[in-house]
């Protein structure tokens, strides 16, 4: 299997594992990006994918950014479908308080991860089967 990448900027990198058997592709900063406490930013990695149809990309954390500067993001996981072609951005949050975070252009700064995702044709019905939990939702299970 492959995923196409097309680069829309020659400075881009390429998203790569950093190991063999990874499930992330780590994607990488375009530009550098200074993040002041409490700002998010979107930041551009100067990619493109063509994810196969039957699949969908999630944009996901690095838990290196998250755990050494609080940086999160916003939107996380992040959901790429299969017919969009356009360049992959990454809205980062600087959840620190107190400092600033200045990445470098080409630094890591979130995953992607291709996962297979059911199609199923929607059906409007009078009435749904019955289940053990029912409707029980918000923390019905934490009794």
């Amino acid at each position: 299997m492959t995923l196409r990448v097309q680069r829309l900027d020659p400075a881009a990198k390429l998203p790569r594992r950093a190991h063999p058997g990874d499930a992330g592709l780590d994607l990488h900063a375009l530009e550098p990006i200074t993040l002041t406490p409490g700002q998010r930013v979107q930041a551009r990695t100067g990619v493109a994918v063509e994810i196969p149809y039957g699949q969908a990309g999630l944009v996901l954390p690095r838990s290196g950014l998250a755990h050494k500067h609080g940086i999160a993001l916003v939107n996380a996981p992040g959901l790429v479908d299969a017919g969009y072609r356009g360049e992959l951005k990454v809205l980062l949050l600087n959840t620190d308080q107190h400092e600033s975070v200045v990445l470098g252009a080409g630094e890591r700064i979130a995953q992607l991860v291709l996962i297979d995702v059911a199609l199923p044709a929607v059906v409007e019905v009078q009435c749904l089967s019955d289940s053990d939990r029912g409707a029980g939702g918000f923390g019905s299970t934490g009794r």
